[in-house]
This record gives structure tokens, sequence and C-alpha cells, in this order.
């Protein structure tokens, strides 16, 4: 198998009003003000990211709007492909919860950098451990298809963590302790011999 990199984005912020909330597959508003102040993140990504790349989002508007902010920060539009198993972990039934509403519907353990365990399935979604499972199904499908090629997925930060776990052959569980913040870049590579990790959460503030 030829070498195919993928350069993987985390959406831009959402609002301040989806953030109080788990807002999991909800399709979201992204935050307005912050695409102002963040104009020059969208400039390095456009410049940064490959030309004749395929470009993959999710069906979440959030997804594609962060991807046509790239476009008009200068890198030349491309086509946009939907893939829908690139999209965020179901939080079913506690999507729209308050975050202090979670802790006394949880059966397990909260992870320490998510608001659920692994494990967890929440009423009608599905577990992280489960969103590792189909993200890296269509990651092994999108390498086949694009062999040799670069593709840009924007997504989401726990599908990302999911392409990293599964490309580390990691569990879900760990996979939840990288950062990704938004707007982030995460690069891997699949070849004949595996998946290789490139880089991780570029580009993110971690002052302070």
């Amino acid at each position: 198998m030829e070498c195919t990199r993928f350069w993987m984005v985390r959406h831009a912020l959402v609002s301040a009003a989806a953030r109080s909330v788990l807002y999991g597959q909800m399709d979201v508003a992204l935050c307005a003000e912050s695409r102002e102040l963040q104009a020059e993140t969208y400039s390095r990504l456009a410049d940064r990211l490959p030309r004749r790349a395929a470009w993959v989002v999710t069906p979440l508007s959030r997804t594609r709007q962060t991807a046509e902010a790239i476009f008009r920060a200068g890198y030349p539009t491309a086509e946009l492909a939907v893939e829908p198993a690139l999209i965020e972990q179901d939080l079913g039934h506690w999507q729209g919860l308050a975050h202090a509403d979670l802790p006394a519907r949880l059966t397990d353990p909260a992870h320490p950098f998510w608001p659920l365990g692994a494990e967890e399935v929440p009423p009608g979604g599905e577990s992280m451990e489960q969103v590792v499972s189909r993200v890296g199904l269509a990651m092994e499908r999108l390498a086949l298809g694009h062999p040799g090629h670069d593709v840009v997925c924007v997504s989401h930060g726990g599908a990302i963590r999911a392409a990293l776990a599964h490309a580390m052959g990691a569990s879900a569980e760990s996979a939840l302790h990288f950062s990704i913040q938004n707007l982030s870049l995460t690069v891997l590579e699949r070849l004949s011999a595996g998946w290789r990790i490139v880089l991780v959460n570029e580009g993110a503030d971690i002052a302070g």
C-alpha cells in the first residue's frame, strides 16, 4: 500500500450556548466572535495543508463551515466529500443535557478528559469504544480509496482521538488522554506496514 497521509483538523470552536451542554452529534453553530479572532489560525492552516488533497467533512455544518473558512483564508477551494463515519460520538438521549446533570446518569466513572468513560453507552447512543471501531473502518476505507494521496479530514475531537486509537492499536480509554483542541492539526499516515502518527494537536494554544 502506498502512503496515504491524513491531515485531520478539528472544527472551530462552537457557540457558548452549545458549549454549555453535551452537544455530541447535534448540529450546533460556530462561535462567530472566535472566528474573527482566529483569522491568523485559518491563514496558517490554509498555508500548511497540502494542495491537490481530497477534502472530507462530516454531516455536521460546523465541519463544512470550518473548511470553507480555510478556503476563504487562502486555500484553493476544493470539493467537500461527506463522510458520516467520521462524525462525533453519538450521546443519544444525553445530547442537550447540561454538563452538571450528567454525573448522576453515569453507570461508570467519567474519564478525566471526556464527559464519560470509554465503555459507557449513553441511552440511544454509542460508547467511545464503538466510535473507535467505526472511525477505524472509515480510515481504512479512505486509505484504500486514496492510495498515495493526501486527505484533509475536518472532523471532531472524539473522532480524531478515535483515529489515533485505531492507528496505535490502543484502547479508547487511552486515546482520550490526547488533547485535540479546536483548529488543531493531527497527521496520520497509512503505509503497507501499518499506521504511523506524524504529529498530534499542532497549532493549539497551550500557553498557561
